[in-house]
């Protein structure tokens, strides 16, 4: 696939348990859309491509971003949309792409933090990167992982276990703002989100020059959920190195398969999969969602009141209401 292929490129760059998936789900139902087969395809941050002149670095995307993540669209579809929350910590890493598309726009999705990183904590759980079972336990280790101790093993990104830098918008937000400009960027907050899911959408159609799909489907598609053993969860959704290729899943192999589309499958890696999904169906139970202690909810809004101000002032929005300390408040 060509750059040209795509003329049109979105990222949504937003903080994680911030209705990022959502949004996505939205722009993947629309008939001009080009959407990678999964939704955080995170090339930019694996492979620095700040350094690559222009002759290296159209034919390396092409190969090893379009070829591999976005195959097969028609050509009626002309917008590229990529996932990957994690750029929002390392916008620098995505100048290289707007080399290739000057017109790129981004949607940042914002929360309250006191909602937003008990979310994270436990979607964390369930993908098999945290290993701390309750959240207090976790925003305390804090200080431990920031130096680099208690990382578990089958973490896939370490830096998505400093819940105090996942929270920190101001600085975030402000730095994509500077890197790339105001106009480029759409600050989707997720109270929005929830209150009128039409709306919202139709805001952020309009801010990308799209359409909006009348056919949309707005009915949520990821629940929270809680899982059955801990270890299991882990084992198959982080499996050691040597059993990788078998037991981490299907887009796994896709994400790592060779180019040519041969990714030797067969009867047994399929029944394996068969099995897996089946294992992880059972696993899965209800989140209950735990009750976050006062002396925890204090802290957060200690450490972060400062980072929703300055995001209130970059948006131009009142969220006063964020970081609200109350007793028995859930995560």
């Amino acid at each position: 696939m060509k750059i040209s292929d795509l003329p049109n490129f979105v990222f949504i760059v937003g903080a994680p348990r911030c209705g990022t998936t959502t949004l996505a789900d939205w722009l993947k139902q629309h008939p001009r859309v080009c959407f990678p087969f999964v939704k955080e395809p995170h090339t930019f941050l694996q492979h620095d491509m700040r350094g690559m002149d222009d002759a290296e670095l159209r034919p390396f995307v092409e190969r090893e971003y379009l070829d591999r993540f976005y195959a097969g669209c028609g050509p009626e579809r002309d917008t590229g949309v990529d996932g990957s929350v994690s750029y929002l910590y390392a916008p620098e890493m995505l100048l290289p792409a707007l080399k290739l598309w000057p017109n790129a726009k981004f949607i940042i999705a914002v929360r309250d933090p006191m909602q937003m990183l008990p979310s994270l904590h436990a979607r964390l759980k369930v993908t098999g990167d945290e290993t701390i079972e309750r959240f207090e336990d976790a925003w305390a280790a804090i200080p431990d992982r920031a130096a680099g101790r208690r990382i578990p093993r089958s973490t896939l990104e370490p830096r998505w276990l400093r819940y105090d830098e996942g929270g920190k918008f101001g600085t975030y937000v402000g730095q994509f703002v500077d890197m790339f400009g105001r106009d480029r960027c759409w600050v989707s907050v997720f109270d929005d989100l929830a209150a009128d899911p039409q709306a919202h959408y139709q805001r952020m159609t309009g801010f990308l020059g799209l359409e909006p799909f009348a056919d949309t489907d707005f009915s949520p598609k990821r629940e929270s959920q809680g899982f059955r053993f801990g270890w299991l969860q882990r084992l198959l959704k982080r499996p050691p190195a040597f059993a990788r290729n078998y037991l981490a899943g299907k887009k796994f192999r896709q994400r790592e398969m060779a180019l040519d589309g041969k990714s030797g499958d067969d009867a047994v890696t399929e029944k394996i999969f068969s099995i897996r999904k089946r294992i992880l169906r059972w696993n899965k139970v209800p989140l209950e969602k735990q009750v976050i202690p006062i002396d925890v909810q204090m802290q957060i809004r200690e450490q972060l009141t400062g980072e929703v101000a300055t995001l209130g002032r970059l948006i131009e929005r009142d969220l006063s209401h964020w970081l609200e300390v109350r007793e028995g408040r859930k995560g």
